[in-house]
Parts: C-alpha cells; structure tokens; sequence
C-alpha cells in the first residue's frame, strides 16, 4: 500500500503488454508497450509535447522510457489509487485497468467486494470496502474472476482469448502471491496478451425478434402461428369430404402448437442468454 507498488507492478504489465502492435482485431490500434497512439497524442496535448507516431522504432526515442512510465501513472496507476491499495490487490486492479480502462476495472473491484452501488468511480466507500476486506488473498481471486467473465463475453475472444485467459491467470497469481507476502513469479512475457478487451467489442444482445413473429409478443402484424391457423380454418369446413384433408388439418393444428411452443422456448432461451449476456459485461 505504497508507492512502490507502481515500480513493482510494472515490469509485470510491460511482460504483458509487448513492443509494438496494430492487430486489425485489436480496438486499441496502433500500440507500443500498452500505450496506444490515442492515449499518447492525448497525453502529448495536455504535456505541450510534439506527436508522434508510434512505430517499432518508438523505444528507441529519447525520453520515451519516462513518457511511458508518465502515462501508465497518470493514465492507469493513479486512476484506481494504486498507492492506496493493499499489495496484490493493486496490482490486479492495475493490469485490468491497463487493458479494459480504468472505470472497467473499478467496476471489477466493487462486484468483488459486492457492493451495492457499482458504478466504475473509486469513492471514500470503495476504499473503505477494500481496508475492511478480510482475505486480500481472496480478493484478489474474485477481481480475477469478474475479469475474466467479462472478456469471455466478448466478441474479440475468440482471437485473443487465449493470451487474455493466460494474462488474467498470471495476474492471478502474482496478486495473490504479494497479497500474502511472498515474492511472487517473475515477470514473464505473454503473447497475444496485450489487445485491448473493451466494452465496444462485446457482441449485441440477442434478438428475440424470430420468437416473436412465431408467437406474436409485442408485434400487431400477422404471425406465423396466426397465418397457420387461418389456413386450418378455411380449409377446416372440407375435412369430412376426404380423409387426406382431415389429415392436414390435423398437421396444421400440430404445427401451430409446435410453432407457438417453439416460439415461447427460443424466447425464454434468447432472454435469457441477453441477460447473462449484461451480467457478464457489467
């Protein structure tokens, strides 16, 4: 719960985060070391600094080791109050901000002290809630898990997950490691780690747009169930002139029992599946 936790927890995030980066997938662009250009022009704005772009040349600008480190504490550091965390549960809360920004991050850490009032701003409460927390170890573990709930849910996981789950494991273990007072792993770099895991690439809730036309909620247009059973009707009044059309009325009135129940099924799945869907995302 000091300042020294910035100096120890950094080495661990630029293993993860890599040199230079510009995946098509990846939302945060153009990236070095975890800074995409965004954030660097942004923070070259506001310092009075000429931009520039970022390249697999960048480490090699004078000055760029301290315009780094500069922007990870303004940027990320300073935004969750790393320097008045307990040690391991910082480190957690950092990395997650450093990939999912900030207000994700505090989010993460509110649901795992399970406060009442989620909403991504680190107040007197939060901070309260985590000096109160008994198991920092445990803490830890649950701020890990939300993280990893929520990159699951997003679209992008299918091309990075499998660096997200191993960056999120080692964050794991690191955090835990120094929330109980051991050294903990080395730094060690992840690849395919360092994409930024946002709420713009989650995936859109799905549509129970094909349950309601079978069903008819909320829709005051003819439905499939509706357009069945008016064929059944207007057939209906010949069924005792043949045997073959008493059997598709018979097939018309089974297959609108299969259409309207079908349609309830996939509703109730597609409704619930949005709602996992917002659970995960927060």
């Amino acid at each position: 719960m000091t300042a020294a936790g910035f100096a120890r927890a950094q080495p661990h995030v630029l293993a993860y985060e890599g040199k230079f980066s510009n995946h098509p997938d990846d939302p945060g662009g153009r990236t070095y070391e975890g800074i995409t250009q965004r954030v660097y022009d942004a923070w070259c704005a506001a310092n009075g600094q000429p931009k520039r772009t970022l390249s697999k040349d960048t480490g090699k600008w004078a000055g760029w080791t301290e315009q780094r480190d500069a922007i990870y504490r303004k940027q990320y550091w300073d935004a969750v109050r790393g320097d008045e965390l307990p040690a391991g549960v910082d480190f957690a809360v950092y990395d997650a901000a450093v990939n999912s920004g900030p207000g994700r991050a505090i989010r993460w850490l509110q649901r795992a002290l399970r406060l009442n009032r989620i909403d991504g701003v680190f107040g007197v409460a939060t901070l309260a809630a985590v000096k109160a927390h008994p198991d920092k170890d445990l803490l830890v573990a649950a701020i890990c898990a939300e993280r990893l709930t929520f990159l699951q849910a997003l679209g992008t996981w299918k091309t990075f997950g499998k660096g997200w789950g191993r960056r999120v494991a080692a964050v794991k273990a690191t955090g835990q490691a120094w929330a109980t007072g051991s050294v903990g792993p080395a730094p060690d770099k992840i690849d395919d780690a360092s994409a930024k895991a946002v709420i713009e690439s989650a995936p859109p809730a799905p549509s129970t747009a094909g349950a309601d036309a079978a069903i008819g909620a909320g829709s005051g247009t003819a439905t499939v169930g509706t357009v069945i059973e008016s064929v059944r009707q207007q057939i209906e009044p010949y069924a005792g002139a043949s045997e073959r059309v008493q059997q598709i009325v018979v097939a018309l009135i089974v297959l609108g029992a299969l259409v309207t129940f079908g349609g309830l099924a996939w509703r109730w799945y597609t409704k619930r599946k949005a709602a996992r869907l917002a659970e995960a995302l927060a």
